[in-house]
């Protein structure tokens, strides 16, 4: 694949709590000059960075970020008004603590909640994978592909490790049909982002692919 070929599959992201508007601005830069999927960012900097990039820019949104123990109306709530302010994307994390507590059916009402509350824009659903039993794993392939989310996303970035390639297969086996990976987490090479796109991955969120595949020019 060349560099642009994978750019096409990577989330921009920048999600750190002190990101500068500056800092933001930049990135959505790069997404736009690069060809990236989108640019992810915080949800307090959808709207501006819709008003300044127009709809060209494809634009991501985190929701219950990073820990996922929000109230679901609280979700809810974040996801509609990313979706109003201009996201065209939505990644919300599941609340583990339903997770480690075997009530997959609130996982799964949460997760339907945040489907229709941006109905027309693309969900995905972050497991975090590095907390997760195998049986967890499974059920959570199940409870993504119910609740009719786009993705199901590895990780936040923020968890004890990041994405593992045999997460990739396993969840390529137990998702339903059209549900989409996303691998994300400690992706920061260009052989990283080739090796979990070659494992079954459709999206890359990574802030490092600028500086892995740029390189000051595609």
């Amino acid at each position: 694949m060349t560099d642009l070929e994978i750019f096409a599959r990577v989330d921009h992201t920048l999600l750190r709590a002190d990101a500068s508007w500056p800092e933001i601005r930049a990135l959505c830069e790069e997404a736009l000059r690069f060809g990236a999927a989108s640019a992810c960012i915080p949800p307090s900097y959808v709207r501006r960075a819709r008003a300044e990039f127009g709809e060209g820019l494809p634009i991501c949104a985190v929701i219950g970020f990073p820990l996922g123990y929000s109230v679901s109306a609280a979700k809810v709530l974040e996801a509609e008004r990313a979706a109003a302010d201009g996201a065209s994307e939505i990644d919300m994390v599941v609340n583990l603590g339903d997770v480690k507590n075997g009530c997959f059916g609130a996982v799964l009402d949460e997760a339907k909640a945040a489907r229709k509350a941006c109905e027309g824009k693309i969900l995905k659903v972050i497991v975090e994978a590095c907390c997760l039993t195998l049986a967890e794993k499974e059920a959570l392939c199940r409870v993504v592909s119910e609740a009719g989310a786009d993705f199901i996303k590895t990780s936040t970035g923020f968890g004890s490790s990041g994405a593992a390639l045999a997460d990739i297969g396993l969840f390529r086996r137990h998702v339903g049909p059209g549900v989409r990976i996303k691998a994300s987490g400690g992706i920061k090479t260009r052989a990283d982002m080739l090796a979990f796109i070659e494992a079954g991955a459709d999206r890359i969120g990574t802030s490092s692919a600028a500086r892995a595949l740029a390189g000051g020019g595609c």
